[in-house]
């Protein structure tokens, strides 16, 4: 038989749903920062893809896209909600993995620039999964 120490419950921290929450609204508002700043940079060096609209117009797309999950994240806290933008940001890891690791020939960007985004949206998914299902 095994015996397992017993700890008291006050020397392990416990979080609340809404401290949860805050936090992945927090980083997926970092995220979107990092995401706006990549965007700003390429549009600044024109490697945008040509025929999508201009640039100005999705710098401020993905900035209304961000304030409102970041808003929902923090004031909803509705887990279906959160569910919801973990898959779609879940959708951004296959591309990222193949720009990482499997690169084309005519590849504009750095293979480090997908695999830091890569870093970055698995420590988001992380944050938005410990709101969504460990509540």
């Amino acid at each position: 038989m095994v015996v397992r120490p017993q700890f008291p419950t006050a020397l392990i921290p416990m979080m609340n749903r809404a401290e949860k929450f805050r936090q992945a609204a927090f980083a997926y508002l970092l995220v979107g920062v990092l995401y706006e700043g990549a965007a700003y940079a390429m549009w600044q060096r024109g490697i945008l893809p040509p025929g999508r609209g201009p640039g100005w117009l999705w710098m401020l797309v993905g900035a209304g896209i961000v304030s409102l999950v970041v808003w929902g994240l923090w004031k909803w806290q509705n887990v279906w909600f959160v569910r919801a933008i973990w898959v779609i940001h879940a959708l951004r890891v296959p591309v990222l993995i193949e720009g990482a690791f499997f690169p084309l020939p005519t590849a504009r960007l750095s293979p480090d620039f997908y695999l830091t985004a890569l870093v970055v949206v698995v420590a988001n998914l992380w944050m938005l999964g410990r709101a969504a299902w460990d509540v």
